[in-house]
């Protein structure tokens, strides 16, 4: 017997247990151990700087919540037809296995690559916008201030009051469905 945190581990136990539970159910039931170990493919460059919160949480505001496919989202076999336990169990694996192995592979031929694209791209659009695409809207809100003013008071006096008296006019009316 083996102790460790709040889990007790029994290296010497036969397939029965004690109270004929599954050893999934017992599995699920065990209480999840938490441990600060440092993932060793981290170097200490990683450690003191300010990406490192980039490692842990990659997509913090789910831009890509869609893409979170599992087996079971694109592979499902009704009931009236079935395959073999073993060919499901391997095809699942193998959709994994390979579904990761391939985003890894791709990821590396492109992501650097593809990386400095969009940084360049996000940088010149981004200086369009504060260097020309801002200071144009800025010099027509100031030409066009009074065209504003103009259509405010537009609204206020002539529009609000008009749609207002419409409103209370047809607020009387009520509509009853019967069915004949």
């Amino acid at each position: 017997n083996m102790q460790t945190g709040h889990c007790k581990i029994d290296l010497d136990s036969s397939d029965e247990f004690e109270n004929g539970e599954d050893p999934e159910v017992l599995w699920k039931k065990a209480p999840p151990v938490f441990e600060e170990e440092e993932d060793i493919h981290t170097s200490t460059l990683v450690e003191i700087s300010d990406t490192k919160p980039l490692i842990n949480s990659r997509d913090p505001r789910g831009i890509n919540d869609t893409l979170k496919v599992t087996f079971e989202d694109v592979i499902a076999e009704p009931v009236s037809v079935r395959s073999g336990d073993r060919v499901w169990i391997w095809s699942h694996a193998l959709f994994e296995v390979s579904r990761v192995w391939i985003y890894r592979a791709v990821s590396v031929l492109l992501a650097i690559p593809l990386s400095i694209i969009t940084g360049l791209l996000f940088a010149l659009l981004s200086c369009l916008h504060i260097w020309m695409v801002g200071p144009c809207i800025q010099c027509v809100q100031i030409g066009t201030r009074w065209l504003q003013s103009l259509w405010s008071i537009m609204m206020e006096v002539i529009v609000q009051p008009l749609f207002t008296s419409a409103g209370r006019c047809c607020g009387g009316f009520s509509v009853h469905l019967a069915k004949e």
